[in-house]
């Protein structure tokens, strides 16, 4: 998780991933919402806004999500 710079109308983040800017305009955005990086899609969910906060959306959720639906299958 990591807090931006903002202004009054937008916000500034760096993907730790690629340290590409990640512009967020905050009043378009809300706690919740998933914003990605525009260089390599890493997607992020807004958990803050005043000040703004986002933490990586963990896709190991989502591979543990499907290996449980097979395992109900059998």
């Amino acid at each position: 998780m990591w807090i931006g710079s903002e202004s009054e109308e937008a916000a500034m983040a760096t993907c730790p991933e690629c340290d590409n800017d990640i512009d967020i305009e905050l009043d378009e955005v809300e706690e919740g919402d998933v914003v990605a990086c525009e260089e390599c899609g890493t997607e992020f969910e807004v958990v803050g806004v005043e000040p703004l906060e986002l933490a990586r959306v963990d896709e190991d959720l989502e591979e543990d999500d499907e290996s449980f639906e097979e395992d109900e299958e059998e």
